[in-house]
């Protein structure tokens, strides 16, 4: 995994260590893209949360992620989920590890990770 960014309140991590640790039951992961892109293509079993709602959907976000250790959040390739994190961060979602999925979910995508619901 990468270093931390002490500049960053996230890691930001590979889809194969975001795949570890969905399967591992650690963690869940947030879609925040816009709900036409959700349409399209997502992971499977994720959330979405438009970016732009992270901050008003705190409620949400932590029903989805129950006792789980870790949030991740993904987008299309990596920007806007990290902004999501960021936004997480100020509302006040201090009792999640938070991590970027960088390359998002093209990356997801072209890994032939499982897609859809």
């Amino acid at each position: 995994m990468a270093d931390k960014d002490p500049r960053e309140p996230f890691t930001r991590i590979s889809v194969s260590e975001a795949k570890e640790k969905l399967e591992t039951h650690q963690a869940v992961m947030i879609d925040v893209r816009d709900p036409h892109e959700y349409a399209e293509v997502h992971a499977s079993g994720v959330l979405l949360v438009p970016v732009n709602s992270v901050m008003g959907e705190l409620s949400q976000i932590r029903d989805f992620a129950g006792e789980k250790q870790e949030v991740l959040f993904i987008c299309k390739m990596g920007g806007r989920s990290a902004l999501a994190a960021e936004y997480a961060t100020a509302a006040g979602l201090e009792e999640y590890e938070l991590f970027n999925v960088e390359g998002g979910t093209e990356a997801w995508e072209q890994a032939g990770y499982p897609t859809g619901d």
